[in-house]
């Protein structure tokens, strides 16, 4: 027997009807542009409600025939619809319109077979990859071979590598467990590849602020030491590509907020007020070197020479940075309790504040009553960090970016002091 309609089925047609409409207007916005076409808005909501009355009486009737019956025919008005397409512009073939149907008739069938939150959030990633055909054909054009190795071999590291590693530590002090050193890696890799996309599609020559933002994502070393050559090559742009360094820096507080966040959430609360705090001093003073270079003429730095963001003998060589972190502070804890992850932060963040940051982010989540501890060493390593490279500024910078460089840094030490204390 039929269930009595009510409000829930309902709203499960009209969300069949909304889905399709919604991959509908797209395609006849392609039609109308670039002509042809098997399937417009009327027909994409028929598929949608299609699928959606084949889910229903499947599900209620308990005849599963009923779904597959109305995949084939759609499947096969599909096909027909193709090859007639074919026969008439045999020089302009593809694919996209009769999936997006399919996927139409689907996902009117996922909503009434209880899947109603999939098929939306399904639905809408359907038509943002339709709608942004241009951009996402730009962005794989400007891949090099390079990157997509990179990409293969971050998923050869999650999907065969990780499984492989032991989930237990294997250290006498119990401070090392590969898998979770492994998984924290493949964090910091997903976030510098995220940065490297928004690098490369930006493309070179963006402008100073793009470049420092972007760049910050995946190192602000480099952007420092990139912007620190060209402040010798071109003095007169000093200030600007100052102000791009602590932009940089400023990105990567953020970063490493979110970093700490993945690992543990909890922790992010304590962290907030000292890294908001140098982060929005490096970004105010970022903006008043951006406003002070404005006399000078626009500078267009290109874009921050950087490595594809991950390989395995790179992530073998942070799986051992981290591995030895990660035992220092087991050792510290042991026979220097306190202070000595302190010492230790500061020694770190002279190289990498990655390291650290997630080994202090494992030991709050393994005893909440570390989380202080935890988090004034993080403000340790990030401003040790910040020293070196102001030092890089300093040491190799042109004189005219120096006294932006030096200021903000004291600016950005000073908020991470004031906002430990608050």
């Amino acid at each position: 027997m039929l269930a009595s309609l009510d409000y829930a089925t309902a709203r499960d047609f009209g969300t069949a009807l909304l889905l399709g409409a919604l991959l509908g207007i797209e395609r006849e916005r392609r039609n109308a542009r670039e002509g042809g076409g098997i399937a417009g808005l009327r027909s994409f909501v028929m598929l949608a409600q299609l699928g959606a009355v084949g889910g229903y009486l499947s599900h209620t009737l308990n005849l599963p025939w009923v779904l597959a019956a109305v995949v084939l025919a759609t499947s096969a008005l599909v096909i027909a619809g193709y090859m007639t397409a074919a026969r008439s512009k045999p020089g302009d073939l593809g694919l996209t319109t009769e999936l997006a149907a399919l996927v139409a008739c689907l996902l009117g069938a996922l909503t009434t077979l209880g899947h109603r939150e999939l098929a939306i959030g399904l639905g809408v990633t359907s038509a943002a990859l339709l709608a942004y055909k241009e951009p996402l054909h730009a962005m794989v054009g400007k891949l090099h071979g390079d990157d997509v190795f990179a990409g293969m071999r971050l998923l050869l590291a999650t999907f065969i590598v990780l499984p492989l590693l032991p989930d237990h530590a294997v250290d006498p002090w119990g401070a090392i467990n590969p898998y979770k050193l492994w998984l924290l890696v493949l964090l910091i890799s997903s976030l510098s590849l995220v940065g490297y996309a928004a690098t490369r599609w930006l493309g070179p020559g963006h402008g100073t602020a793009l470049t420092a933002a972007s760049g910050g994502l995946v190192s602000s070393t480099a952007v420092t030491l990139t912007f620190v050559e060209q402040s010798r090559a071109r003095p007169a742009e000093a200030i600007q590509l100052a102000a791009g360094i602590l932009l940089a820096w400023g990105v990567m507080f953020a970063r490493v907020v979110v970093a700490v966040g993945i690992v543990y959430a909890p922790l992010v609360q304590s962290m907030l007020v000292p890294f908001v705090a140098m982060a929005l001093a490096a970004v105010g003073m970022a903006v008043l070197g951006f406003r002070r270079g404005r006399v000078a003429a626009p500078t267009d730095p290109g874009s921050v020479p950087l490595k594809t963001p991950f390989s395995l003998l790179a992530a073998g060589k942070f799986a051992l940075l981290f591995g030895g972190v990660q035992l220092l502070l087991k050792l510290a804890q042991t026979w220097f309790p306190g202070r000595g992850a302190y010492v230790i932060a500061a020694i770190a963040g002279l190289t990498d504040v990655d390291a650290i940051t997630l080994s202090m982010a494992e030991v709050a989540k393994a005893d909440a009553a570390q989380s202080q501890v935890a988090v004034v060493a993080i403000v340790i390593a990030t401003a040790s960090n910040t020293l070196v490279k102001a030092g890089m500024v300093l040491a190799m910078g042109h004189r005219g970016m120096r006294g932006t460089v030096l200021t903000g840094t004291l600016v950005i030490l000073g908020a991470g002091v004031v906002g430990l204390l608050v």
